[in-house]
Protein backbone atom coordinates (compact mmCIF):
# COMPACT_ATOMS: atom_id res chain seq x y z
CA UNK A 1 0.00 0.00 0.00
CA UNK A 2 2.77 2.44 0.91
CA UNK A 3 4.37 1.60 -2.44
CA UNK A 4 1.43 3.36 -4.07
CA UNK A 5 0.91 6.19 -1.59
CA UNK A 6 4.46 7.55 -1.62
CA UNK A 7 4.67 8.07 -5.44
CA UNK A 8 1.10 9.44 -5.47
CA UNK A 9 1.92 11.97 -2.73
CA UNK A 10 5.15 13.02 -4.48
CA UNK A 11 3.30 13.39 -7.78
CA UNK A 12 0.55 15.42 -6.07
CA UNK A 13 3.13 17.78 -4.56
CA UNK A 14 5.05 18.06 -7.82
CA UNK A 15 1.97 18.79 -9.92
CA UNK A 16 0.68 21.24 -7.29
CA UNK A 17 4.00 23.07 -7.47
CA UNK A 18 4.07 23.11 -11.29
CA UNK A 19 0.41 23.94 -11.95
CA UNK A 20 -0.34 25.96 -8.83
CA UNK A 21 2.85 28.01 -8.45
CA UNK A 22 5.33 27.85 -11.32
CA UNK A 23 2.90 28.03 -14.26
CA UNK A 24 0.77 30.92 -12.84
CA UNK A 25 3.94 32.84 -11.87
CA UNK A 26 5.41 32.34 -15.36
CA UNK A 27 2.20 33.41 -17.13
CA UNK A 28 1.86 36.46 -14.86
CA UNK A 29 5.50 37.45 -15.46
CA UNK A 30 5.17 37.06 -19.25
CA UNK A 31 1.90 39.02 -19.27
CA UNK A 32 3.46 41.85 -17.27
CA UNK A 33 6.51 41.84 -19.54
CA UNK A 34 4.84 41.67 -22.96
CA UNK A 35 1.23 42.80 -22.37
CA UNK A 36 1.52 45.22 -19.45
CA UNK A 37 -1.55 47.32 -20.30
CA UNK A 38 -3.87 44.36 -20.89
CA UNK A 39 -2.57 42.44 -17.86
CA UNK A 40 -3.40 45.42 -15.67
CA UNK A 41 -6.96 45.79 -16.92
CA UNK A 42 -6.47 48.20 -19.88
CA UNK A 43 -7.37 51.04 -17.53
CA UNK A 44 -8.34 54.44 -18.90
CA UNK A 45 -7.20 57.24 -16.60
CA UNK A 46 -8.12 60.89 -16.22
CA UNK A 47 -5.70 63.85 -16.21
CA UNK A 48 -4.84 63.20 -12.55
CA UNK A 49 -3.97 59.57 -13.30
CA UNK A 50 -7.07 58.18 -11.56
CA UNK A 51 -8.69 55.16 -13.25
CA UNK A 52 -12.13 55.98 -14.65
CA UNK A 53 -12.83 52.81 -16.58
CA UNK A 54 -11.41 50.08 -18.76
CA UNK A 55 -10.99 50.11 -22.51
CA UNK A 56 -12.22 46.50 -22.53
CA UNK A 57 -15.37 46.76 -20.40
CA UNK A 58 -18.33 48.91 -21.40
CA UNK A 59 -19.86 51.55 -19.18
CA UNK A 60 -23.38 52.87 -18.94
CA UNK A 61 -24.01 56.28 -20.51
CA UNK A 62 -27.56 57.65 -20.58
CA UNK A 63 -27.00 61.42 -20.77
CA UNK A 64 -28.03 62.66 -24.25
CA UNK A 65 -24.75 64.59 -24.60
CA UNK A 66 -22.79 61.31 -24.72
CA UNK A 67 -22.60 58.41 -27.11
CA UNK A 68 -24.43 55.40 -25.73
CA UNK A 69 -22.96 51.91 -25.91
CA UNK A 70 -24.45 48.49 -26.33
CA UNK A 71 -26.87 47.38 -23.65
CA UNK A 72 -25.37 45.14 -20.98
CA UNK A 73 -26.70 41.64 -20.41
CA UNK A 74 -25.09 41.33 -16.98
CA UNK A 75 -27.21 41.37 -13.87
CA UNK A 76 -27.92 42.70 -11.32
CA UNK A 77 -25.59 45.57 -12.31
CA UNK A 78 -24.87 46.76 -15.84
CA UNK A 79 -21.38 45.98 -17.17
CA UNK A 80 -20.56 43.77 -14.19
CA UNK A 81 -17.42 41.88 -15.26
CA UNK A 82 -18.01 39.28 -12.55
CA UNK A 83 -21.30 38.33 -14.22
CA UNK A 84 -20.15 38.30 -17.84
CA UNK A 85 -22.54 36.38 -20.06
CA UNK A 86 -25.04 36.83 -22.81
CA UNK A 87 -28.76 36.91 -22.17
CA UNK A 88 -29.26 33.61 -24.03
CA UNK A 89 -32.57 34.93 -25.36
CA UNK A 90 -33.35 33.65 -28.85
CA UNK A 91 -34.66 35.89 -31.64
CA UNK A 92 -38.23 34.65 -31.18
CA UNK A 93 -38.23 35.02 -27.40
CA UNK A 94 -40.87 37.57 -26.34
CA UNK A 95 -38.59 38.89 -23.57
CA UNK A 96 -35.94 39.83 -26.14
CA UNK A 97 -38.54 41.36 -28.46
CA UNK A 98 -39.96 43.44 -25.60
CA UNK A 99 -36.50 44.56 -24.42
CA UNK A 100 -35.54 45.64 -27.95
CA UNK A 101 -38.82 47.53 -28.35
CA UNK A 102 -38.20 49.41 -25.08
CA UNK A 103 -34.63 50.25 -26.10
CA UNK A 104 -35.81 51.56 -29.48
CA UNK A 105 -38.41 53.66 -27.69
CA UNK A 106 -35.72 55.17 -25.42
CA UNK A 107 -33.52 56.02 -28.42
CA UNK A 108 -36.45 57.58 -30.31
CA UNK A 109 -37.45 59.61 -27.24
CA UNK A 110 -33.88 60.94 -26.88
CA UNK A 111 -33.85 62.04 -30.53
CA UNK A 112 -37.41 62.30 -31.92
CA UNK A 113 -36.25 63.88 -35.19
CA UNK A 114 -34.10 60.87 -36.06
CA UNK A 115 -36.13 58.60 -38.33
CA UNK A 116 -33.20 56.42 -39.44
CA UNK A 117 -33.28 52.71 -38.70
CA UNK A 118 -31.78 51.96 -35.28
CA UNK A 119 -28.53 49.96 -35.58
CA UNK A 120 -28.88 46.53 -34.01
CA UNK A 121 -25.91 47.00 -31.66
CA UNK A 122 -27.70 49.84 -29.86
CA UNK A 123 -30.61 47.58 -28.88
CA UNK A 124 -29.04 44.14 -28.35
CA UNK A 125 -26.35 43.05 -25.90
CA UNK A 126 -23.13 41.43 -27.02
CA UNK A 127 -22.24 37.81 -26.24
CA UNK A 128 -20.30 38.84 -23.12
CA UNK A 129 -22.68 41.62 -22.09
CA UNK A 130 -19.63 43.85 -21.56
CA UNK A 131 -18.79 45.12 -25.05
CA UNK A 132 -17.21 48.61 -24.87
CA UNK A 133 -17.57 49.24 -28.61
CA UNK A 134 -20.28 50.32 -31.00
CA UNK A 135 -20.33 50.12 -34.77
CA UNK A 136 -19.72 53.14 -36.99
CA UNK A 137 -23.41 52.98 -37.90
CA UNK A 138 -24.36 53.26 -34.21
CA UNK A 139 -22.06 56.25 -33.78
CA UNK A 140 -23.49 57.90 -36.90
CA UNK A 141 -27.04 57.28 -35.66
CA UNK A 142 -26.31 59.27 -32.48
CA UNK A 143 -24.28 62.03 -34.12
CA UNK A 144 -27.06 64.59 -34.71
CA UNK A 145 -28.44 64.23 -31.17
CA UNK A 146 -25.06 64.84 -29.58
CA UNK A 147 -24.19 67.71 -31.92
CA UNK A 148 -27.50 69.38 -31.08
CA UNK A 149 -27.22 68.91 -27.31
CA UNK A 150 -23.58 70.04 -27.21
CA UNK A 151 -24.12 72.79 -29.80
CA UNK A 152 -21.23 71.31 -31.71
CA UNK A 153 -20.50 71.19 -35.42
CA UNK A 154 -21.38 67.76 -36.86
CA UNK A 155 -18.21 67.72 -38.96
CA UNK A 156 -16.07 68.26 -35.83
CA UNK A 157 -17.99 65.51 -34.02
CA UNK A 158 -17.49 63.16 -36.97
CA UNK A 159 -13.74 63.89 -36.78
CA UNK A 160 -13.76 62.78 -33.14
CA UNK A 161 -15.61 59.60 -34.09
CA UNK A 162 -13.11 58.87 -36.86
CA UNK A 163 -10.17 59.52 -34.52
CA UNK A 164 -11.68 57.09 -31.99
CA UNK A 165 -12.36 54.37 -34.57
CA UNK A 166 -10.39 51.16 -34.19
CA UNK A 167 -9.77 49.03 -37.27
CA UNK A 168 -10.36 45.34 -37.77
CA UNK A 169 -8.57 43.00 -35.38
CA UNK A 170 -5.24 42.15 -37.02
CA UNK A 171 -6.62 43.83 -40.18
CA UNK A 172 -8.77 40.75 -40.83
CA UNK A 173 -11.36 39.98 -38.14
CA UNK A 174 -14.51 41.94 -37.34
CA UNK A 175 -15.52 45.39 -38.45
CA UNK A 176 -14.18 48.84 -37.59
CA UNK A 177 -15.58 49.90 -34.22
CA UNK A 178 -15.63 52.83 -31.81
CA UNK A 179 -14.68 52.59 -28.14
CA UNK A 180 -17.51 54.49 -26.39
CA UNK A 181 -15.59 55.46 -23.24
CA UNK A 182 -12.62 56.84 -25.18
CA UNK A 183 -14.92 58.72 -27.56
CA UNK A 184 -16.90 60.27 -24.70
CA UNK A 185 -13.67 61.35 -22.99
CA UNK A 186 -12.52 62.96 -26.25
CA UNK A 187 -15.90 64.70 -26.44
CA UNK A 188 -15.48 66.15 -22.96
CA UNK A 189 -11.95 67.30 -23.75
CA UNK A 190 -13.08 68.94 -27.02
CA UNK A 191 -15.89 70.76 -25.17
CA UNK A 192 -13.50 72.54 -22.82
Amino acid sequence: MTNYLKPAAILLLLLTLVTGVIYPALVTALAQLFFTEQANGSLVKDEQGQPIGSALIGQSFSDPKYFWGRPSATAPYAYNAAASSGSNLGPTNPALTDAVAVRIQVLRKADPANKAPVPVDLVTASGSGLDPHISLAAAEYQLKRIAKVRKMDEARLRELVNASTEGRQWSVFGEPRVNVLKLNLALDQAGR
